[in-house]
């Protein structure tokens, strides 16, 4: 790589680890639309979460829309529970919910008592880098935030942020990033890790990213 070339990577990415504006932050029309265009409208986004005084996050890059109606993987298909009351609250809210001893976040979508959400499954790293290695306990980035419950880990989301409002809290939100992303090759297959309504293709996620989780052929 030339001089000129390692000057126009460097810009690149100063631009890119600058903090989104808070007060640009994703409003809660964003969220109050159908759950697979808020899926796929919410790669590019910049996910942070304030955590032992500083900002940690990074780009969304892999989501997975859970719809309200027969979606036989969706929590809501079960009707609504004490443990699932957030996904049915007002679009805009978190709803984080345990698995396997660790936490995967989703954002709820349309209108309130709907019960549909989209999963946040992974995010490119870009802030607080070494924060997120201290809190998965790894200096690999490709195992900072690929995958659901690592990214929980991460970025320090747990069961006690659920029900909170990313439209208006102060220490997690979702916001455009400063400087539009360039354009990315935008892929949509099956959702992973479920049983249920295997063949929806309501995964959504930058083709090639190498912080996607799931199989090899989509960082390709």
């Amino acid at each position: 790589m030339g001089k000129i070339q390692r000057a126009a990577k460097a810009r690149v990415l100063a631009v890119m680890k600058k903090l989104p504006l808070q007060k640009n932050r994703l409003t809660r029309e964003f969220y109050a639309r159908p759950t697979e265009i808020v899926a796929r409208e919410l790669l590019g986004k910049c996910l942070m979460r304030r955590t032992n005084q500083q900002w940690v996050g990074g780009i969304i890059v892999e989501t997975e829309a859970y719809l309200a109606d027969s979606d036989a993987a969706s929590h809501s298909a079960r009707g609504k529970t004490r443990s699932n009351a957030s996904m049915f609250s007002a679009a805009g809210t978190l709803y984080v919910y345990p698995i396997h001893a660790k936490y995967c976040m989703n954002a709820v979508t349309e209108s309130s008592g709907r019960g549909s959400a989209v999963l946040i499954r992974a995010i490119q790293p870009v802030w607080g880098i070494e924060q997120m290695q201290s809190n998965r306990q790894t200096q690999d980035l490709k195992r900072l935030t690929r995958g659901p419950a690592m990214l929980c880990q991460a970025i320090a989301v747990d069961r006690s942020d659920d029900g909170i409002d990313l439209t208006t809290d102060r220490n997690i939100l979702i916001a455009p990033p400063r400087t539009p992303s360039p354009a990315a090759d935008i892929h949509a297959t099956p959702r992973i890790g479920i049983s249920k309504a295997i063949d929806e293709r309501l995964r959504f996620f930058y083709r090639g990213n190498p912080f996607v989780s799931g199989p090899k052929r989509d960082h390709l």
